[in-house]
């Protein structure tokens, strides 16, 4: 195409040539001959052709011209370093896109901005000089710099600069030394940092007060620290010490006492590549002549080929660790000696401990049986119908009272027991103190209006919560509230405060009563049990232990208890427990069922209770109590073999079980009636005077639907009632929805 276009064009110019020539008038005025003109085409197409082959030249050298400028231009703008070309007044006329990248911007933004902007304000003035001395000398120039970073790493840089050949304007060559220059700084910092290590374990070395002994390869010792050299009375600047020689001068010895040899010096042996860990060995000191003992340790030293250029031993003194090796040892012969006589003493007291529990579990029992009877049939008494007369109403009151007090007594005899005896279980939890203070308000309320005392508690609105066991501060408070009512003037008064201690960090709760007040010799006595300070003759009953077990409870809960007393003034008892956060609501939580009078509603079945007990009193009461009830059928049986008999004929909806029966226990019973499948499904509830924790616990473990004590509380018992009736109704709803 390229030649057909040349033919093309020569042909238009030899015809306008023709044209030309045809015009033109020859010299001697008249027209060419057919020869001359033969030759003058002949002469044109040569010169064609001459042109071609200029034309074809000129073509390939525009292509070759291109190529070297395409590569200039890649090696220019993708070189390494950055290249810029700068006036004198640092103004950017042209750069490549690598000094572009290293100033962060785009090319095209950055002709005409000045360089030395970019350079960081510690090396500004470097760079400045930098071009004068480049304009000045037309010669080439260095110097390095640091480019701003905007808050990045910095970039250290080094500029070549030379002068073009007119003078006015600077190259300068851009090189990134930032790695070269880390290198550097990390360099001089290690340098730096194995001088300070250097004469950090000199001075460690010297410090140290075990001995440490350098040796080489020669057998001997080059370096040794001042503990060491003093050891022996050696010159910290003096010459090697030769190993075997120094270690023949020396009377070291096993720990059987033989003679140790030389070459098991361990120095020497670590010289042979051994390791030596914790030798111990003694040694007859050349200062003193005292057998001391030693602990030695000995490494030896290798070089980067693996061969043994030295070793190192740190010696350590282990006499007085020795000293109390040995005394420890006749102390633990002497414990020896005296361990058949502690475990002796040891058994003594087990037995005596445990006989001390089945006494306290024994009373409990025997105690609350007959005090079962006494209370309940009074309850039963005070709310017969028709209601006792005004004289019988005050024997019964009688009755109850004594009956109550009797059954507190008894209660705080064994808390106390339980204390000292470590069996005392609590269960803490995160507690209101508004709350404990309406519940013992509500309890105590009778007692002091019966006295005409006048009692204030604190506003309830302030939410402070401690971290105890529920029952035993109501215990703690109560106490506190019944002394504050008894031990009162008449028409006295009784402060409760509650509030948070900062000193101490705890919730401090006091009463303060307005009666006579407690000398300083009376309070020491305070909290020593059946010590009542002088009232055992008074009107006023009591053990003199309540004191102690309310003392005891608040140190079991992590608390203290005190007493501020003025004589003639009153007396302000307090205790402190530890302070809690709000506990989360719970969700479902129902309340206890009310004890009411239920009558048996139109068409509604009757449903059997049986209850297994062997004394006849217990038996009466509980008739007398289930009476009250219409829809409810009592069957009795004395004995176990009797109950289960019973309960398999009867099927009950529910069953009390006394435990101590005549023939089997009632847990006994219990899982003879659970182990068949016609009566396993019927709830039972214990109903025994075996009132000790651990006989709860063991109980409902066991699987007792609920666990009530001995004396009945009527309102606890019929509480218990509805409760079992209510969950035999819910399970026989929930299996007729399932059979529809």
């Amino acid at each position: 195409m390229k030649k057909a276009s040349n033919n093309s064009a020569a042909a238009i110019l030899r015809q306008k040539a023709e044209d030309s020539l045809k015009k033109k008038p020859s010299k001697s005025g008249s027209q060419l001959s057919e020869g001359d003109m033969l030759k003058l085409i002949h002469e044109l197409e040569v010169h064609q052709i001459e042109l071609e082959l200029q034309n074809e030249e000129l073509l390939l050298a525009k292509s070759t011209a291109q190529e070297t400028a395409e590569k200039y231009t890649e090696l220019y703008d993708f070189a390494p370093s950055g290249y810029f070309t700068v006036s004198k007044e640092s103004k950017i006329i042209d750069l490549n896109l690598t000094g572009s990248k290293m100033l962060g911007k785009e090319r095209s933004r950055l002709k005409n901005s000045t360089l030395n902007l970019f350079i960081s304000d510690d090396t500004k003035q470097i760079y400045n000089l930098f071009v004068e001395k480049v304009f000045a000398s037309k010669v080439r120039e260095s110097c390095e710099v640091i480019l701003s970073s905007d808050g990045n790493s910095p970039l250290y840089v080094r500029l070549y600069g030379i002068i073009t050949e007119k003078g006015d304007r600077c190259l300068i060559t851009m090189v990134d030394i930032t790695e070269r220059k880390q290198v550097e700084e990390e360099k001089n910092q290690l340098l730096l940092d194995l001088q300070k290590g250097k004469d950090a374990l000199q001075g460690l070395i010297d410090g140290i007060t075990d001995e440490i002994w350098f040796a080489d390869d020669q057998k001997r010792f080059i370096l040794a620290n001042p503990s060491a050299l003093h050891e022996f009375g050696l010159n910290y600047n003096a010459d090697a010490i030769d190993i075997q020689k120094f270690a023949e001068s020396l009377e070291v010895y096993r720990l059987d006492g033989s003679a140790r040899p030389v070459e098991e010096a361990p120095p020497l042996r670590a010289l042979k590549g051994e390791v030596v860990k914790n030798q111990e060995e003694m040694i007859c000191t050349p200062a003193t002549g005292e057998i001391r003992y030693r602990q030695v340790n000995s490494n030896p030293i290798r070089d980067a080929s693996g061969q043994i250029i030295g070793s190192v031993s740190v010696v350590r003194d282990i006499t007085a660790r020795k000293l109390v090796e040995a005394e420890r040892e006749r102390l633990h012969q002497l414990l020896q000696d005296q361990n058949v006589e502690l475990e002796n003493a040891k058994s003594v007291a087990e037995k005596a401990n445990l006989a001390k529990s089945d006494f306290l579990s024994s009373m409990s029992h025997e105690l609350r049986s007959p005090l079962n009877a006494i209370l309940g049939f009074a309850q039963l008494m005070e709310s017969d119908s028709p209601p006792p007369t005004p004289s019988q109403k005050e024997g019964i009151d009688q009755i109850l009272q004594a009956g109550w007090h009797l059954l507190k007594l008894i209660n705080e005899i064994l808390d106390l027991a339980r204390i000292e005896s470590g069996r005392l279980s609590l269960s803490s939890e995160p507690l209101s103190m508004a709350e404990i203070m309406i519940e013992c308000q509500t309890m105590i309320e009778s007692q002091a209006q019966n006295r005409g005392i006048s009692m204030t508690f604190p506003p309830l609105d302030i939410p402070y919560f401690v971290h105890a066991d529920r029952t035993r501060v109501k215990q703690v408070l109560i106490n506190l509230l019944s002394n504050a009512i008894k031990y009162n003037k008449a028409s006295g008064t009784v402060e409760v405060d509650c509030f948070a201690n900062s000193a101490s960090g705890r919730i401090r709760v006091s009463v303060s009563d307005t009666g006579e007040g407690l000398s300083p010799e009376k309070r020491e006595k305070l909290f020593q049990p059946f010590n009542r300070l002088g009232q055992e003759t008074g009107a006023e009953e009591g053990t003199g232990i309540g004191l102690v077990v309310a003392k005891q409870l608040t140190e079991l809960m992590g608390g203290v208890i005190g007493v501020e007393s003025t004589v003639g003034v009153g007396s302000t008892f307090w205790f402190e427990l530890i302070a809690d956060v709000a506990p989360r609501h719970t969700v479902g939580e129902v309340a206890p069922a009310a004890v009411v009078q239920h009558q048996l509603p139109n068409g509604a079945r009757m449903r059997i209770l049986l209850y297994v007990e062997d004394n006849p009193a217990n038996l009466k009461l509980v008739e007398k109590l289930v009476a009250r009830r219409s829809d409810l059928h009592l069957l009795t049986a004395v004995t176990g073999y009797h109950g289960i008999k019973l309960a398999r004929a009867s099927q009950p909806e529910m069953i009390l079980m006394d435990i101590n029966l005549p023939d089997l226990s009632g847990i006994e019973v219990m899982k003879i009636l659970r182990e068949d499948p016609a009566t396993a499904h019927i709830p039972i509830v214990a109903l025994s005077a075996n009132a000790m924790p651990r006989d709860i616990e063991k109980g409902l473990a066991a699987g007792f639907f609920r666990y009530l004590t001995k004396p009945i509380k009527v309102d606890e018992f019929m509480e218990t009632l509805e409760m079992v009736l209510e969950f035999v109704n819910n399970r026989e709803q929930s299996t007729q929805m399932k059979q529809e």
